[in-house]
């Protein structure tokens, strides 16, 4: 509980909700007997006399009034009121009151928000692959739609699935069965489903990090056809996964990938050696592959065995030889900077390692 009290002679509290009622509370001050001579003083005739000096008994009354209402755990004070009383033997009093209570600040969601989060599971096989959730709305609902990859150019009517989300704190909200209806997208690549009301409190909406969809069936003219399969998730990071959807295709969820038996497909599928193109996404393996000459992948997992940067910077220099000259000094300046920060930072070897890969990535498309 904060240490301000919020006190109002009225009802509610604006941009505050009451989740407790604590109770009544109350308190007085007194002027001394000398302050007011004779039984016929008034309000005005105390006014007259020393203002200074109501006006701090006041404030002495308001005080005691927030420390009652402090020890019952209270954050406000509603229906403050406050009442002015001569006592005996000519003192005169003020007598402050009201209603102690929990309070809750609202979260204001201003008009017009919008949220949209990758896809990260997806499936290797011919069915509409779910790659967005787009979630728009404002203080009082949320809608939400799925943008899909629709690799047969099939009209697509409607999918069913199960939508899970996970926010900041790693906590999931899982929605079964969620229909997502198609009316407007016809033998496309890219599909939109129309907007339908969401679980998600406006509240939550920015504490949302990811989204997987686990397709349980969908719907063509040609019938209705289930999906059994299990969704292999992404292991991309969030930006880098990002980054290979800008440059490699919406569908991308894997970074191209050989051992010379077999070939990962930028759309997660793996093919057979001496397939030229991707089964499921059509991908040539020539326009993809990695041409850079250096093996950086066969460094980076000896990279995931160590513990700190200054033995991933180790690994590095073993290599930094057969490295192009032209990522050298930027692959130095991550590890150094890696150094530096993991001093008061902690470890920084996911970090560093995930710079290493992009600055070879980044390499390798733009050859």
């Amino acid at each position: 509980m904060s240490d301000r009290i919020i006190v109002t002679t009225g009802s509610v509290i604006e941009g505050y909700g009451i989740t407790e009622y604590l109770g009544f509370v109350s308190s007085q001050a007194i002027l001394g007997s000398n302050f007011i001579s004779g039984i016929a003083a008034n309000v005005a005739d105390v006014a007259r006399k020393d203002t200074a000096k109501l006006e701090q008994c006041r404030e002495d009354a308001e005080k005691q009034l927030i420390e009652a209402a402090k020890r019952k755990g209270a954050d406000a004070i509603i229906g403050m009121s406050m009442t002015y009383a001569p006592f005996e033997a000519g003192s005169f009093g003020i007598i402050v009151s009201g209603t102690a209570v929990k309070v809750i600040k609202h979260i204001t969601i201003s008009d017009n928000v919008h949220k949209e989060l990758f896809v990260t599971n997806y499936y290797t096989r011919l069915v509409p692959r779910p790659v967005k959730v787009v979630l728009d709305g404002d203080s009082n609902k949320i809608n939400m739609k799925v943008v899909c990859y629709n690799y047969n150019h099939e009209d697509i009517q409607a999918i069913r699935a199960d939508v899970e989300f996970t926010n900041l704190y790693d906590e999931r909200l899982v929605i079964k069965n969620v229909d997502f209806v198609f009316s407007e997208n016809i033998n496309l690549s890219v599909i939109e489903s129309d907007y339908i009301q969401s679980k998600v409190a406006p509240s939550d909406l920015l504490l949302l990090k990811d989204a997987k969809i686990v397709l349980n069936k969908y719907s063509t003219p040609r019938g209705v056809y289930a999906c059994n399969d299990v969704p292999i998730n992404v292991t991309l990071s969030t930006r880098r996964l990002q980054a290979l959807k800008e440059k490699r295709g919406i569908d991308a969820v894997e970074k191209y990938r050989t051992d010379g038996m077999i070939w990962t497909c930028n759309c997660g599928h793996v093919n057979e050696a001496g397939s030229e193109e991707c089964v499921v996404c059509g991908r040539k393996q020539r326009d993809i592959m990695t041409k850079t000459s250096f093996n950086y992948e066969e460094m980076v997992d000896r990279m995931r065995e160590k513990e700190y940067v200054v033995e991933i910077k180790d690994v590095l220099m073993q290599y930094i030889k057969e490295i192009d000259s032209s990522v050298r000094l930027e692959l130095l300046e991550i590890m150094e900077s890696g150094l530096q920060y993991e001093k008061t930072r902690g470890n920084m070897k996911e970090t560093v390692i995930e710079k290493v890969e992009k600055v070879f990535e980044d390499a390798s498309i733009d050859e």
